[in-house]
């Protein structure tokens, strides 16, 4: 099978990326109008104006109104931390993350109740392959700008009927998943992640505002109750250009 062609902004985008990275423009350096470089890939100016919207967006190419477009200072990758503390406040573990940050974040959520868990989630979950689940699908934003995207699965066996079934509507709306199930009954006693390296797909590149192709770490974790039974499973995806994720954990001493 032949690999599927990138569309033309992103053809333009990387070599852009590539002469940046090359030092052809210093930090500050105005590029040649959209225009000029539009004629030098031979593309329109919309293809153009979507490769320089793309690298504006990851930091490596600021528009200036009436100036033209000039090269950002590098934004700094920051740490994304994990740790259990985060997981114990009552809110998103992303939120509290942003927090310790100084950064703005939101996020959108799009649930769908009554859907059927592919094999693999329902495996996670330690449900029967065909079960109905809650998918919700999140883009979160740090100061506006993409940070990571999830996609969760709860089993509507421990949710349905309840004020909880929408983790993002109802009374207990971004509360995170260990409030939200304390609200129902079922107390959360661990969360295990899975990290692993990958490439982004077309649309994961898309939500992220990254190119296709491009480094993130995809999380798979997992909460479970009191009784080992799992409650929530999602996959977490994170683009390395802008966060290292880190892991925290305190250590027991012996009272002697």
């Amino acid at each position: 099978m032949v690999p599927e062609e990138p569309p033309p902004h992103l053809r333009v985008a990387d070599d852009l990326r590539r002469r940046l990275a090359a030092g052809e423009w210093a930090v500050g350096d105005k590029l040649p109008s959209r225009a000029q470089l539009a004629a030098h890939y031979r593309v329109g100016a919309n293809v153009m104006q979507k490769a320089q919207e793309r690298l504006i967006i990851e930091g490596l190419l600021e528009g200036r109104a009436g100036s033209g477009t000039y090269v950002r200072v590098p934004r700094e990758r920051q740490r994304l931390v994990h740790s259990s503390h985060r997981e114990q406040r009552g809110t998103s573990p992303f939120l509290a993350a942003m927090v310790e940050l100084g950064l703005h974040g939101t996020w959108d959520a799009h649930s769908q109740a009554r859907t059927v868990a592919p094999d693999p989630i329902a495996h996670r979950l330690r449900i029967t392959p065909g079960d109905p689940c809650v998918r919700t699908d999140y883009e979160f934003l740090a100061d506006g700008q993409p940070a990571q995207t999830a996609t969760s699965w709860e089993p509507m066996a421990i949710t349905g009927g309840t004020a909880v079934l929408l983790p993002e509507m109802g009374p207990m709306a971004g509360k995170g998943v260990i409030e939200r199930m304390r609200s129902i009954g079922v107390t959360v006693a661990k969360a295990v992640e899975v990290p692993r390296p990958s490439r982004a797909t077309q649309a994961q590149a898309n939500l992220l505002g990254i190119s296709l192709g491009d480094l993130v770490l995809v999380i798979e974790r997992t909460y479970y109750d009191t009784d080992g039974r799992p409650v929530e499973t999602a996959d977490i995806v994170v683009p390395d250009v802008r966060w290292e994720v880190a892991y925290e954990y305190g250590i027991e001493h012996d009272a002697r």
